[in-house]
Parts: structure tokens; sequence; C-alpha cells
């Protein structure tokens, strides 16, 4: 059976048992497109590093299959962040949120799941913002994580309110009894003036393939800040697509910075969407790579409305046969004048054999902006290493300091002293620093 007429037969069995007009009609938008376009190839020029498509030759399990009643407790507990205690979490295991593994310690957060909102008080928000990341994604993987929305969640932060306890959001794949195709799904919506830490990270069970599929949808209003960062330290026998879109819809702070240290290949997809004017984003982003994993991070940072400040840095570290890919693109519309966005990637290759694609990108439709790019690709300073070995340090000392300090800027962009922490100990084992 080929894949397209796979997903199909899950897809009409979903549907069956839908009664949900609202949900339902979305997802049938999205799998008529996910059945036009496919899954994309190297042909398709925003996946031309990277081949997504032959994963989907493997047998996969639907995760409506399997009985996830399975999952205890016990199991979540290797993957605890540090200061999990006085944390809220939200955990989906294979795709699916669990309330039951979860844990809501703030007031001032509201969880529920995305078909409860699409009824209640919350209707409009989901009408306006589930889905909007499709204008930014024209290909078939993001469309098939919209046709099969289940047991997804919704998140909404009261207006005026700063959440008190960080939000940990846990992505958990049990591929104990065989290969997990997961499709994780969340809509967050942030109320004016309100403030919220997010905290999200992956992780694979067992020793099968699996399959993430991720769609992170954030709406940010008037006056409100948003931190969030992503941690990717999963198991090579992983392969994760991660779809973050932030639109700012007033006036707003978000921040998002993006670690990833471990995980077969990793696709991250990052919207900044600024649709009010004096928008502020930071985007900022460390891959460390070894083996053969590949890391691809594209990014759409969009002025729509004047008067808007963007500022995104990403790393790269790639040693052995390991490739990296970053696709960057700001756009300026004519009607956002005064715009300031500034984009930079930098990368070490550590290995003859390891590699890395960059393509920063402009699209500027306004005369009065302050706009960079720019990249690099080298190895390490010479000059710098050498000193250091005359002063008595060996040389994989030397190495592992100086790529720590290449790396540091970017932990610095962790607001949160103890995720700053918590990274930097990823960071330092990785560059094997006691």
């Amino acid at each position: 059976m080929d894949t397209i007429t796979y997903f199909k037969e899950r897809f009409e069995k979903l549907q069956e048992g839908t009664i949900d007009s609202r949900l339902r009609s979305l997802r049938d938008e999205a799998f008529t497109e996910f059945e036009q376009t496919g899954i994309p190839t190297v042909k398709h020029e925003e996946w031309k590093y990277t081949r997504i498509n032959d994963f989907f030759n493997k047998d996969y399990h639907f995760t409506t299959d399997l009985k996830e009643q399975e999952f205890k407790a016990a199991d979540l507990q290797p993957f605890l962040l540090p200061g999990h205690e006085n944390a809220n979490s939200i955990v989906f295991i294979n795709g699916h949120y669990h309330p039951e593994h979860s844990v809501l310690r703030s007031e001032e957060l509201e969880i529920i799941s995305l078909e409860e909102a699409a009824h209640n008080q919350y209707a409009a928000v989901v009408e306006a913002h589930l889905g909007h990341s499709a204008d930014y994604h024209k290909d078939g993987i993001n469309a098939l994580n919209t046709a099969f929305i289940q047991e997804g969640v919704f998140v909404h932060i009261q207006k005026g309110k700063t959440v008190n306890h960080p939000v940990y959001i846990y992505n958990i794949t049990d591929a104990r009894n065989g290969n997990i195709f997961a499709q994780p799904r969340a809509l967050v919506h942030i109320g004016a003036y309100a403030q919220v830490e997010m905290l999200e990270t992956f992780a694979t069970i067992g020793a099968d393939e699996s399959f993430t599929n991720q769609v992170f949808e954030i709406a940010v209003e008037e006056g409100a800040v948003l931190n969030l960062y992503k941690i990717q330290n999963d198991a090579s026998n992983s392969t994760i697509v991660s779809t973050t879109h932030v639109h700012q819809v007033g006036k707003s702070v978000a921040n998002v910075v993006t670690i990833s240290l471990n995980g077969g290949l990793i696709r991250n997809n990052l919207n900044m969407v600024m649709s009010a004017p004096y928008c502020e984003s930071n985007l900022s982003g460390l891959y460390l790579q070894n083996g053969h994993t590949h890391v691809d991070n594209h990014t759409v940072v969009d002025n729509r409305e004047p008067n808007c400040l963007s500022y995104e840095l990403y790393k790269g570290i790639l040693d052995d046969a390991s490739t990296g890919v970053f696709n960057g693109k700001i756009f300026v519309r004519q009607i956002a004048q005064k715009t300031n966005a500034y984009q930079t990637n930098r990368n070490v290759l550590l290995s003859e054999n390891a590699s890395v694609n960059t393509k920063p990108q402009l699209e500027i439709f306004a005369d009065d902006v302050k706009c960079s790019h720019g990249c690099t690709v080298g190895r390490l300073d010479e000059e710098a290493l050498f000193y250091m070995k005359s002063r008595g340090i060996s040389d994989a000392t030397a190495r592992s300091l100086l790529l720590r300090g290449f790396a540091l800027d970017i932990l610095d962009k962790i607001h949160s002293e103890s995720v700053r922490e918590y990274v930097d100990l990823l960071v330092n084992k990785r560059l094997n620093i006691g």
C-alpha cells in the first residue's frame, strides 16, 4: 500500500467518528492539500537539502492503533526536566495530549482540548489562529498534521497575568513495540499584557523508529511577552519535524531559542509573524551535530507592519559526517517602513566530511528600513588553539573551550537562569567539558 492510500484510509476512519463541524472542515481542507502536494521531495525548493520522503517508506504504526494506557508515570520519570516540581507540564504521548500525566499549577493558565476550545468562549481565537501556519508552509507535512488533529491542546494565558510557574512541554514517543508516527498539535493564546516562559523537549522510548510531525501555533496579544526554549536531545532513531508559528497580533515581545543536540534527523520551521507596529522578535539557535545526523533550520520573519525589530542569530558546530542546513527569510512588506531586521548564521566544521548549506535571504518592499544578513562557514581558529596549547592546555581541552566560547552567546539568550544552567550542562557534556 502506498503512503497516500494509507493515510487516506486512516483519515477516513478518523472523520467517521467526528461531528465537530469546525475541526472537521479544517481537516477536510488540509487532507485535500496533502493529496495535492504529497510528501515533499528534494525537488521542493524548501526541502532541497533534507530528504524527508525516504522516511515514509517505513512501516509506521499510526498512534490510534496502539494502547497508550500502557504508558506509566515511571516511563516519563527519566525525561523530567530540572525544576519540574515547580512547573506546569503538558505531556504528549505519541502525539496525543494526556492530562493524567500533565500538571497544572498556575491559576493564570488554562489547558483544555482543542475540541472543547473550538466550542466555548475561545471559539473565535481558534477560528482566527488554528491553521495559520499553513499560510507559510505549502507542503504536505504541515497539511498532514492539520488533517489528523486529534487530542490536541489549547493553552490560554489570562490577560494581564504573569504565569508564576514555567510551562514544560514533553513530546514523548513510545517506540517500544513498533515504529511510531506521532503528530502533536497545540494552539497557545497569550492574552494582552500577559507573560509566560515555556520549555519544550522531545524524547523517544524504545529502539524502533519514531517520527514526530509537530505543529505548535502561538498567538501573542498586545503588550504580552513570550519566552520559548526548545531543547532537542532525542535518540538517534528519531525523526523530528517541528513547526513553531508565532503570530504577534499586537505590540509584543517574542523570544525563541532552539537548541538541537541529538536526533537522527531534525527539521525546524520557525515563523515569526509581526502583524502590529513596534513588535520585537528574537530568534536564536544552536545546533551541535556529529555522526550521520542532520539538522535543518528554516526561519521566516514576516514584517507586516511598520517600526518592528527582529534579531536573529544561529550557530552550528558540525563534526564527523553530519550535515546542517540554515535557510532564513526576512520579508518586509511595503507598509512596514522603519523596519530593523538583522540575521546572522555562523558555522564551524570540525571534520572534512561535515557539511552545511546556508542561505540567508531578504525580500524588501519598503524603502525606509535597516536590514542585514550574513553567513560564515569555517574551521576553529588555529592561532587561538596554538596560543592555548602553548600555555599547557591539552589539544582536546583547548578545542572544547573554544567551541564553548563560540556557543556561549546563544546560551546567553536564555533568560531563565535554571534553563540556561541546564542547557549549559548539556552543551558541556556534548563538548566533553567536565
